[in-house]
């Protein structure tokens, strides 16, 4: 066995047959650990590195598990056959994959050498050096553009964006597919204005690309309640989609390959 299949890292949860991140049929491998606190995170269980309890419906549930890429792939590869036929294959997220660079590398380069398509969801929040580990074995690049302030993405996400904008610039470059992803976020970023901004960056960084709105929601709510937790965007409704299709016209007017959801 290659040194590399020995790699652990700490995960959360493995999800067979999504149809969403990436093109085709995936298996999404969830790792733990983000360096942002976005209020509405719906994995808020991701969060935190440390292996953690959720008491859900009167039952303990154990949250984080330490595996080797090796473990990982025997899950993996029990879909290739779906892979194949639908140019699916093996997408990271979590939490923030950049936060466990070693293990994220190491499962991207035992699916490209399994010969599956690759793709991670991230902030881009770490060095661009850390980000280049990646790049040879990652065939699409699913990054969050929040907010051009970075006051305003501070407050509703715990760090600024100064970082993650300025790695956007040379991933625009050095990625084989970037894809630019926008969760709206009634009271943070669901205003004409705000997207527009974002829009107008990635239309100067990557003229025509690709940008997808995702419109907020409460999927991950109780979650907090399981961890003792306050969920503080309760009081927010979701986007209507009259409103995320006035959106999607902002981005379309940028030129960009605009969708709502991703």
């Amino acid at each position: 066995m290659q040194d590399y299949l020995n790699t652990k890292g700490r995960i959360f949860d493995i999800q067979r047959f999504s149809v969403h991140d990436g093109p085709g049929v995936r298996t999404i491998v969830f790792l733990k650990g983000c360096v942002l606190r976005c209020k509405w995170c719906c994995n808020p269980e991701s969060q935190n590195y440390e292996i953690q309890t959720m008491v859900r419906n009167g039952k303990t549930e154990t949250v984080g598990r330490d595996v080797t890429v090796n473990e990982v792939m025997e899950s993996v590869l029990k879909d290739r056959v779906y892979y194949r036929r639908s140019g699916g294959g093996l997408t990271l997220s979590g939490g923030e994959s950049l936060c466990q660079p070693e293990f994220a590398t190491a499962l991207l380069r035992a699916a490209k050498d399994a010969g599956l398509n690759t793709a991670i969801e991230s902030t881009a929040a770490a060095p661009i050096s850390t980000i280049r580990q990646l790049l040879p074995y990652l065939d699409h690049y699913l990054m969050d553009i929040k907010h051009m302030d970075p006051n305003k993405h501070k407050e509703f996400t715990g760090k600024e964006n100064t970082l993650m904008l300025e790695n956007a610039k040379i991933l625009a470059k050095e990625a084989k597919h970037l894809v630019i992803r926008v969760p709206v976020i009634p009271t943070f970023n669901d205003q004409k204005e705000e997207i527009a901004a974002i829009c107008k960056y990635v239309s100067e960084i990557m003229p025509g690309g690709e940008i997808n709105l995702l419109p907020y929601h409460r999927l991950g709510q109780d979650k907090y309640e399981a961890l003792g937790r306050s969920y503080l965007m309760a009081h927010i409704s979701p986007p209507s989609d009259e409103h995320m299709n006035e959106l999607l016209k902002v981005a379309e007017g940028y030129g960009l390959k605009a969708k709502i959801g991703g």
